[in-house]
Formats: C-alpha cells, sequence, structure tokens
C-alpha cells in the first residue's frame, strides 16, 4: 500500500464521517444509526479475528483497555450521534479539533507529559475562546444548536479520556483486538438503551440512511482505522497532526456542497480561531524554532558576528 494513497484516505474517510452521520438517522432516528454502524463494525472486526485467526486476551490490563475504549466507543459515539442532530456537520468536524488540545492537558495530568509550552497553553486557550464563540452565536440563535454544541463537546471529553486511559493502562494490545474488545463491552450498552428508550427498528430504512450506515460501519469505522495505524508508524507526527486541520475544512465545504449547510458569521468566526490555538498548539514551537535557525549566523555553519 502507498503511503500517500492511505494519507488521502484517511482524510477523505474523516472528512466525510460528520456528514455521514447526519445522514445514518434520516427517517430512522440517531440510535438507530449509531447502534447499527456499531453492531456492524462489530461483526467486521470479529470476522476479521477469525480471519487473521487472532484470539482476544482476557488478562487484566487487556479487559481494563476494553473498557477505557468503550467511553470512547459508546460513549463519545452516542453523544455526537445526538448532538449531530441539531448543528451542521462541519461544525461537528471542526469542534472534534479540539480533542489533542484536551488530550494534551489529560496527558500532562495523567501521564505526566510535560510538554505544555507557553505556546501549547496558548493555543489550547484561543481554542477555548473560539468554543465560547461559537456556543455563544448558537445560543443567540434562539434554536437548538446550542445542544449540538454541548453533544458534540461531551464527545470530544469522552474521546479524548478514553485516548489517554488506554494509553495509561499501556496494554500494547494489537489495534484490532482493541477495537473489536471495546466494541464487544460496548455493545449490549447500544442494546441496553435502545430497549431502554423504547425505540424499536424501523420496518423500512431509507437508502442514504442505510447506506450511510454501511458506509460509517466500513470505512469509518474498521478501514479508516486500519489506514490510519498503517500511516501512523510510517509518517511523522506533525503530517498526521496536519490531518486534524484539513478535514474539518473540508468537511465545512462538503456539508455545504452536499447538505445545504450554512454556517452563521459568528459561527465561522469561532471555529477559525479553535483551527488557529490547534495550529498554534501543533506547530508554534517548532516554527519559532525554525526562525531562530534562520536568523543570521544560526544552522548555517557561520560564526555568530561579535
Amino acid at each position: 500500500m502507498q503511503v500517500s494513497a492511505a494519507y488521502v484516505g484517511v482524510i477523505l474517510i474523516w472528512s466525510t464521517t460528520p456528514l455521514a452521520i447526519k445522514w445514518s438517522g434520516e427517517g430512522t432516528g440517531f440510535l438507530f444509526g449509531v447502534s447499527a454502524r456499531m453492531t456492524l463494525s462489530l461483526a467486521l472486526c470479529l470476522a476479521l479475528m477469525v480471519l487473521l485467526r487472532r484470539q482476544l486476551p482476557w488478562h487484566r490490563d487487556a479487559l481494563m483497555t476494553y473498557g477505557a475504549s468503550t467511553l470512547g466507543i459508546f460513549g463519545a459515539m452516542l453523544t455526537v450521534y445526538w448532538g449531530a442532530q441539531y448543528i451542521p456537520s462541519g461544525l461537528v468536524s471542526v469542534l472534534f479539533g479540539l480533542s489533542p488540545l484536551l488530550v494534551s492537558v489529560l496527558g500532562a495530568w495523567w501521564l505526566d507529559e510535560r510538554n505544555l509550552t507557553t505556546l501549547k497553553v496558548g493555543g489550547i486557550l484561543f481554542g477555548i475562546a473560539g468554543l465560547a464563540v461559537v456556543f455563544e452565536s448558537e445560543l443567540r440563535l434562539g434554536e437548538n444548536g446550542w445542544k449540538g454544541v454541548l453533544g458534540v463537546i461531551a464527545s470530544v471529553m469522552l474521546y479524548s479520556l478514553s485516548m489517554v486511559l488506554v494509553k495509561r493502562i499501556d496494554a500494547r494490545l494489537p489495534a484490532l483486538t482493541s477495537t473489536t474488545g471495546g466494541l464487544l463491552f460496548s455493545f449490549p450498552l447500544f442494546a441496553a438503551t435502545f430497549w431502554l428508550t423504547g425505540e424499536s427498528v424501523p420496518v423500512s430504512v431509507p437508502m442514504r440512511t442505510g447506506l450511510s450506515i454501511t458506509y460509517l460501519a466500513v470505512f469509518g469505522s474498521v478501514l479508516g482505522f486500519i489506514l490510519f495505524y498503517y500511516i501512523l508508524v510510517r509518517l511523522s507526527s506533525t503530517s498526521v497532526a496536519l490531518i486534524t486541520l484539513l478535514t474539518p475544512v473540508l468537511a465545512v465545504l462538503l456539508g455545504a456542497a452536499l447538505n445545504g449547510e450554512h454556517l452563521q458569521s459568528g459561527v465561522m468566526a469561532g471555529c477559525a480561531m479553535i483551527l488557529s490555538g490547534l495550529f498554534l498548539h501543533l506547530w508554534g514551537d517548532s516554527h519559532i524554532a525554525l526562525s531562530r535557525l534562520r536568523l543570521p549566523g544560526r544552522g548555517t555553519g557561520d560564526a555568530p558576528e561579535p
């Protein structure tokens, strides 16, 4: 597999996922959409485990990893599907750009990662300010947009918490194994939620809804995960981090072109602040370091002038 093709594949999958999430609940409700997606994803992962002749470990660290993964699979997916009902798909993608910022904070707290420099903290604060602008704009509109923002932010928090907990446990499980275990633990929770809320399986599913659910299960959950880990071990962290800046922009454009979505000026301003904060957090320090190297007498082998 070409690394460049895998890289483009991840960008395309992550860019189209928010719109597919919105479409997967049309005519059936968001709960059926997310439950059907995760059920199909579990079936695919189990089939891959059998095909690759892999065993699902059940030791203590593995069980803890599956439980931590459940926060991201059940908790984060349920809340983002609920929130996506009320806001444009492009905004969903932009808000998820806050996850690297939150992971950095949680990592410094629980993993003793002492990498929060002044510029990184500034990026986090700028992103939070952008979030406040988005929330205020949605609240001022007097509609249900604020519910969507809160739902997606809850999803970002659960997703980031899940990532940090999995890293803290450090069970060193293969990606497919941890995903399968997390889906296996999440399946009863989705089934119980579906039953407790009184939902029923729809008699008919609109074609676009069914195709979206299938796309999310095959590409969004399984193939996208495999491609992401494929490029993660072959590219620099900077190249991988660039995906978090590219996908929100593409998601906004796709939402406008394919779903007639329009972001208010205040929301757009907040989105720009969030992406700017993310850029500052990811590359602010390296940009300053590179600028210093380019100063006269630095990085060229010449002795500095007296």
